[in-house]
């Protein structure tokens, strides 16, 4: 009742290698775009109708088609639901975590958009895959590290102290050392956010803690860049409780 029979089966086809091979080979990428809009259309309830079809999309032994669904994945997520998202579309954002970076970093750019959208006891499990972002096939992938500080600022807000403490805080650290000045900048921003997390919820242990960790990381560094990067985390927060710190531990 929503679109003729003939025009979704005609769109449902656009899977068959047949068709790749003898009409065009960049039809099943267009499908992968236009995915999204279909699913609107049909709504949620009609879901059914093209969860073949996103599965053999997102298996595609073109990575162009899979990167495509990557790009889109949050937004169908908005459409479907948690209840959908999480039977249907969890697996399949899985499996594109362990993909090439070129569909990795569909992934990496919306994380905190498809993250939102889950149960919090879902959520919780990604925590112990963020860390495998840090690693990519090129290690000249700057922007790929670079991405994981900027979605990691936004996620801060999905998670308890506690789990920032010990997830989250060995990544920003990490990225702080990065050879690409870019990645250490917006990794001080990282480091500063999360203080201000731990100070917001009254975590004032786990934001000392992390602060004695710093001084102890990058002041008392013996290359100037750790000292610098120390100079540098106090400058992005202007935060005093860094300087009293150093005071009393310098």
């Amino acid at each position: 009742d929503i679109i003729p029979q003939p025009l979704l089966d005609q769109y449902l086809s656009m899977t068959d290698p047949a068709r790749a091979q003898t009409v065009d080979t960049e039809i099943a990428k267009h499908c992968a775009y236009s995915l999204p809009g279909v699913a609107l259309t049909l709504g949620r309830q009609n879901w059914h109708c093209l969860k073949d079809t996103y599965e053999t999309l997102a298996s595609d032994v073109q990575w162009k088609v899979r990167r495509t669904l990557a790009f889109s994945i949050h937004e169908l997520a908005v459409i479907l639901g948690d209840q959908l998202t999480a039977a249907d579309l969890v697996p399949i954002f899985n499996g594109f975590l362990k993909d090439l970076d070129e569909v990795r970093i569909g992934v990496l750019k919306h994380l905190y958009d498809f993250l939102k959208l889950l149960h919090a006891d879902k959520r919780r499990e990604y925590l112990y895959q963020l860390q495998e972002f840090v690693v990519t096939d090129n290690s000249r992938n700057w922007r790929f590290r670079y991405e994981l500080a900027e979605q990691l600022i936004l996620i801060l807000e999905l998670y308890n102290p506690n789990d920032v403490y010990d997830y989250l805080r060995h990544i920003a650290l990490t990225l702080c050392s990065d050879k690409v000045s870019e990645v250490r900048w917006i990794s001080f921003k990282l480091v500063v956010a999360i203080l201000q997390k731990f100070y917001a919820n009254s975590a004032n242990a786990l934001g000392l803690n992390f602060i004695n960790e710093l001084v102890v990381r990058f002041r008392h560094c013996s290359k100037w860049v750790g000292r610098q990067a120390f100079a540098f985390i106090c400058q992005v927060g202007m935060f005093s409780l860094c300087f009293s710190v150093y005071i009393k531990f310098g």
